[in-house]
């Protein structure tokens, strides 16, 4: 869909970018894509040149690599069509009335998704759906 590296990725999203300021037809892959660029309005600078095609993003230094963030967001939305992990759907609408809106929800739910992805890294195991399904739980635990 997007391509196998990271360059790739990125120019779909630029791609995706010019064809919303062209107001040209966009695929429905490529609408998710422009809702979610258009609910970052802070990224939008990012698509006035290919700088950032290549641009390095460090979490040391306080960066936050929009291109990861973006793409976050994207995982969310498949995981919940798809209903993967398993009850991963049902529990959205109740972590959206929580939370309120939609952008809310997926960011306090991307602090599981990449906790769990960083643990698996961190063990050099497949991510736990488990645990991911259970870190999304907690959330309307500690939240009510």
């Amino acid at each position: 869909m997007f391509g196998q590296n990271r360059q790739q990725l990125r120019q779909y999203y630029h791609d995706v970018w010019h064809k919303l300021q062209l107001n040209s037809p966009l695929s429905s892959l490529e609408t998710v894509i422009a809702k979610i660029i258009n609910d970052h309005p802070e990224y939008h600078h990012i698509f006035k040149s290919n700088a950032s095609l290549e641009q390095e993003y460090f979490v040391e230094q306080g960066q936050t690599n929009p291109y990861l963030h973006m793409s976050l967001h994207m995982s969310l939305h498949e995981q919940i069509s798809t209903d993967r992990p398993a009850g991963i759907k049902a529990l959205y609408p109740r972590l959206k009335a929580q939370f309120g809106s939609t952008h809310n929800t997926e960011h306090q739910m991307m602090e599981c998704l990449t906790e769990s992805l960083w643990l698996a890294q961190r063990n050099n195991l497949p991510p736990s759906e488990e645990a991911y399904l259970a870190a999304l739980h907690n959330l309307l635990k500690t939240e009510s």
